[in-house]
């Protein structure tokens, strides 16, 4: 029995060791980042944190001596769109009736400074086999402490960045890339678009779509595509104001304003091209 359509709780951009680098990327782009998380699991991060879902990005400290493989396993650029999950147990006895493969729930935290005081962020995932998604990952998260992640200090973006509304997923195969999402969900959750398929999540869609339309979607402003047939390239994020957007943006990002839209360039966001949209 297929799993109820979940929402994006939050997109993953892949730092690496380079998170100095992202973090100045992208308060150039006109994010306001939360400070720098570090995992139990030996990771850190920060967050541009939206209304419904929330941009990570996430890295190791160099000459860390535990690091995660799911993270090594991939280049700089966006790599993880996570799924909301009420009940991580539940979640992960919904995969295995859907006869989904997936990891157990685990059980990670890091520390958050709020008011002068340190409080513990908990969460609790579901992972799926690394082959599950060719072009990248996908789990499950689960907040026990929601109140610690979405602050409305930590929502306001100069740039106006309201929420992530779409993903562009390049698939030499599109309906076989999204092959997963078509297990949990059914086959009916997917739908037709120009170029590939598409999956209405509760707060976002993604597309996956041929590594040529995504190209002649983004041109110049596409990631590289680093000899993958199948990569994540770009997030849409709706925003207050175009206009706003563009003036919180560095001119020396390169962002370009087409009719409807403004694009910033993937060499610009560490090889993730944004689009904003006006809401």
């Amino acid at each position: 029995m297929p799993l109820p359509v979940a929402a994006l709780d939050h997109a993953v951009v892949n730092a690496l060791d380079r998170m100095d680098e992202a973090v100045a990327c992208y308060r150039r782009l006109g994010f306001r980042l939360t400070e720098r998380g570090y995992h139990t699991l030996g990771s850190i991060n920060h967050l541009a944190v939206f209304r419904t879902n929330y941009l990570e990005l996430i890295g190791y400290e160099r000459g860390a001596r535990q690091v995660r493989t799911d993270i090594l396993r991939f280049p700089v650029g966006l790599n993880a769109l996570v799924l909301a999950a009420e009940d991580a147990d539940a979640t992960y006895r919904g995969l295995q009736a859907a006869q989904v493969a997936a990891e157990a729930p685990i059980a990670f935290a890091r520390p958050v400074a709020i008011g002068g005081a340190t409080q513990e962020a908990r969460f609790r995932t579901v992972r799926l086999p690394p082959d599950s998604l060719p072009s990248g990952r996908v789990y499950f998260c689960q907040h026990l402490t929601r109140e610690l992640v979405w602050r409305a200090e930590w929502q306001d973006h100069p740039n106006g960045a309201q929420d992530i509304v779409r993903a562009l997923v390049a698939a030499r195969d599109p309906r076989r890339g999204a092959s997963i999402f078509a297990a949990m969900f059914d086959a009916a959750a997917l739908r037709e678009i120009a170029g590939g398929v598409a999956l209405d999540l509760g707060n976002m869609h993604v597309a996956f779509v041929t590594p040529d339309r995504v190209a002649a979607t983004l041109g110049a402003a596409a990631p590289a595509a680093a000899g993958r047939a199948d990569y994540m390239a770009a997030l849409t994020l709706r925003t207050a104001s175009l206009d706003a957007a563009a003036a919180a943006i560095a001119p020396e990002a390169g962002a370009r304003r087409e009719p409807g839209r403004l694009i910033v360039p993937a060499a610009a966001a560490m090889d993730t091209a944004l689009e904003f949209v006006a809401s």
